[in-house]
């Protein structure tokens, strides 16, 4: 049997095209841009004020103090939003300003509105100012964050929605993002069903359901195809013909990849020709997990162990590695934290475990190893948060190692 760092090398060889398309900026959240993105405009487009207050000429600050304070003569009141005041202040003279608006003409310096005496005089006002202020003060610069092909996002990026925060306020209406990846997905067995009122001994559909869920997070389109029964080797084969004529990018199946007499789906998968493959890794749980790429064709299948727990921890390092990489995205960095509580596996095994992931009161981060390991279990699957991924070469963990962790439902790409 292959190591799992071994079959993640199978993976890196067996990629896989996948065309681009343009989407508009404030759909494209968990997309990956095809290309860097620059920005089209200054922001902020123009000088503008940080705060409400007053907006001055700074010269006519000088020599100014709690005792000789000068009045100024306000001219104007500018909103956030409304025009720029075009005409130029002239000595001594002031605009009420709000945060956000344009700098008069003349102006270089806005006076904060808690620091203004403002005083009537019939229907003139004016402020009383009461020491030096320098140039600039409270100004935000145009251009200041972004300058006219400022590099925005960077190519091959996933975006989040700060991301799409930068593209609507840089006016970017649409950008070029990799198509997201197409996959089908048949589960196995006579005993599995789709209905909620079940007999003891069938099982509903959980896998299905389950990676239906992750789509959006994992960047890909999922379409049911049914379930195979266990004589249905025939018609899964035609399936496949079929498939290999489609749009599909990735097949997945969960089930009948063992060595069980109705597990048919490597029998089948052998019948065609295929460039890069695999089957049987030193993993837990999963360890039956199938692998092949289609000879000449842009196409993939994993097999997936059916027992649920063996289905997300397959989806979660076999799959989701595969289509980061066939997206051009970096690989995931681990989360690395303390271990809560020792744990001991097999020495050639790569283990994937479920585990809780908290913080001690100093503020480190610990990886606790919950009770029941077991693929069947799905309490302690519910109950974790991450899952703590232990290399083969060592079969005792101890408390206080540090451990390789990773999020059970979406990507640790958001930490790159």
């Amino acid at each position: 049997m292959k190591s799992y760092n071994e079959a993640l090398k199978i993976l890196k060889k067996s990629q896989i095209k996948i065309s681009h398309e343009i989407v508009k900026s404030v759909d494209s959240l968990n997309r990956i841009c095809s290309s860097n993105i620059y920005s089209k405009n200054n922001y902020p487009a123009e000088n503008n004020t940080s705060l409400d207050g007053f907006a001055i000429n700074f010269n006519n600050t000088k020599g100014i103090s709690s005792k000789k304070i000068k009045k100024f003569k306000v001219v104007g009141s500018i909103s956030a939003g409304s025009k720029p005041y075009r005409k130029k202040l002239k000595k001594n003279e002031a605009i009420e300003i709000m945060t956000g608006s344009a700098m008069p003409n003349g102006s270089n310096s806005i006076i904060p509105i808690e620091e203004c005496d403002v005083k009537k005089d019939g229907n003139k006002r004016f402020i009383l100012i009461k020491k030096t202020y320098k140039k600039f003060e409270n100004v935000r610069f145009k251009g200041s964050d972004y300058k006219i092909k400022d590099l925005v996002i960077r190519e091959n990026t996933l975006i989040n929605p700060s991301h799409i925060k930068a593209l609507k306020a840089l006016g970017i209406k649409n950008i070029k993002v990799k198509k997201k990846i197409n996959v089908v997905f048949f589960a196995s067995g006579n005993e599995i069903s789709e209905k909620n009122l079940v007999s003891s001994w069938k099982i509903r559909n959980s896998n299905h359901h389950y990676l239906k869920s992750l789509n959006y997070n994992f960047l890909f389109n999922l379409k049911n195809l049914g379930i195979l029964r266990d004589k249905d080797e025939d018609k899964f084969y035609k399936k496949i013909l079929k498939i290999l004529k489609s749009r599909t990018n990735i097949i997945i199946t969960s089930g009948a990849v063992s060595t069980g007499k109705f597990d048919f789906i490597p029998k089948i998968i052998n019948k065609l020709k295929l460039s890069y493959s695999f089957k049987n890794i030193l993993i837990r749980p999963g360890k039956p997990i199938l692998f092949a790429k289609f000879k000449g064709k842009s196409k993939v299948i994993f097999g997936l162990p059916g027992n649920p727990i063996s289905t997300a921890a397959c989806f979660r390092f076999f799959v989701f590695p595969y289509i980061q990489n066939v997206l051009g995205l970096k690989p995931e960095r681990s989360i690395k934290a303390k271990l809560k509580n020792n744990f001991i596996k097999k020495e050639e095994f790569t283990r994937f475990v479920k585990s809780k992931l908290s913080t001690t009161k100093d503020g480190k981060l610990e990886a606790e190893i919950l009770r029941g390991q077991e693929s069947f279990r799905i309490k302690p699957f519910i109950k974790s948060n991450i899952w703590v991924l232990l290399p083969a070469g060592k079969s005792k963990f101890k408390r206080g190692d540090i451990v390789d962790c990773f999020f059970s439902n979406h990507s640790n790409q958001t930490l790159i």
